[in-house]
């Protein structure tokens, strides 16, 4: 299986020519990524991360899980959260929750590892 990090970096450069491409939808997005992510609010920005690792896990995004699996261990993430986040993914997915959550918590150990 390949790394987060090794797939990270794939998906930015194969991502680098389609934001060259349409500038203007990359900026957005990340406006928009921005604004939902940036600070705590109600709830704080680690929980918005978990809840983006699960559904990057129901929605079986490598890219997401990447991301969201820095991002959360970036924000102080613990392994046990991702872990119960997982579960939560599981119960709503089902079967490709059990092969894609192992995947996300994975991801997560690495960050948390070495962020």
């Amino acid at each position: 299986m390949t790394s987060a990090r090794e797939t990270g970096k794939e998906l930015a450069g194969l991502g680098r020519r389609l934001r060259e491409a349409i500038p203007g939808v990359y900026a957005a997005y990340a406006q928009m990524h921005g604004a939902v992510m940036a600070d705590d609010g109600a709830l704080p920005a680690r929980v918005k991360e978990l809840i983006a690792l699960a559904i990057a896990v129901t929605r079986e995004c490598d890219g997401c899980v990447v991301a969201h699996a820095r991002g959360a261990a970036r924000r102080g993430a613990t392994a046990q959260e991702v872990a119960e986040a997982m579960g939560v993914a599981i119960l709503m997915n089902g079967g490709p929750g059990t092969v894609w959550g192992p995947r996300a918590l994975a991801a997560f150990e690495e960050f948390a590892a070495r962020p």
